[in-house]
């Protein structure tokens, strides 16, 4: 059920999907951060492509902006995987009484950025002025930057970025909202999945390859009821009640962890 709404979440607001699976998989199937990161990078990644595939069809993708911001991004995220997670170390900190382990500190770190991305959710504001057609002027420089930051943010939490991706392509790119949402799927879909391969190249995450699949096909499920449901509700709404369900996750989180210091 809980792969069902991360798919969900994708079709109707473009992002979220890793906001919700890293926390599913550690705290209900007892996976480890490093390895649910893993396992949320192909989930969403996977379902993230199925998802694009419509909105490639209606033309809502821009490969230009895909490839300007997506290079960089991908490559940081295969890195950040392969060399800069394996490299921290099991105990990052320690400082008696408290004693911040990998898994710790990782899970920290996760739930502040679900913090920050719930209140992005809850006090960002749709671009009513974009026109679809409207001529993309590209600040390349900002662009590629971003992405290096995202691909480096999607590499240590397992967070594809879309609550980044989109308002950075709307306002640096000049991309329409539903041109943004298509545009970031694409984008999340190839630097997650190249982000997996990283992992699996580096042996760096234990996979359990049967309940990969059964959670991944449940979360395709839930983009292609997402992407359907999208067309009849209204996405502001919509946006908001998910961005006050990730900011109670993202304050447990951080509670949870800092509790067991």
């Amino acid at each position: 059920m809980a792969s069902f709404l991360v798919g969900i979440s994708l079709g109707l607001v473009g992002g979220g999907g890793s906001i919700l699976m890293v926390p599913v998989l550690v705290y209900l199937f007892g996976i480890t951060p490093v390895s649910a990161t893993a396992y949320s990078l192909f989930v969403v990644g996977a379902t993230s492509l199925v998802g694009a595939i419509p909105k490639i069809k209606q033309d809502l993708v821009s490969f230009r902006t895909a490839l300007i911001f997506g290079a960089p991004s991908i490559v940081a995220v295969f890195l950040t995987r392969k060399y800069l997670v394996p490299a921290i170390p099991d105990v990052v900190l320690r400082w008696d009484p408290i004693l911040v382990t990998r898994s710790t500190f990782l899970m920290l770190l996760f739930g502040m950025i679900m913090t920050a991305a719930a209140v992005s959710m809850l006090t960002g504001r749709e671009c009513v002025d974009c026109e679809e057609n409207e001529q993309q002027r590209f600040r390349v420089p900002l662009i590629v930057l971003e992405g290096i930051l995202v691909g480096t943010l999607t590499g240590l939490v397992g967070a594809g970025g879309g609550f980044l991706i989109i308002p950075a392509l709307v306002k640096l790119s000049k991309l329409s909202m539903k041109k943004a949402v298509g545009t970031s799927l694409v984008i999340i879909a190839a630097k997650s999945l190249i982000g997996f391969s990283g992992d699996v190249h580096a042996g760096a995450a234990t996979i359990d390859y049967r309940l990969l699949v059964s959670v991944t096909a449940l979360a395709v499920l839930g983009i292609l009821a997402g992407n359907g449901v999208s067309k009849k509700v209204d996405g502001e709404k919509l946006k908001r009640g998910f961005g006050w369900m990730v900011l109670i996750m993202g304050i447990y989180i951080v509670i949870a962890e800092a509790n067991g210091l």
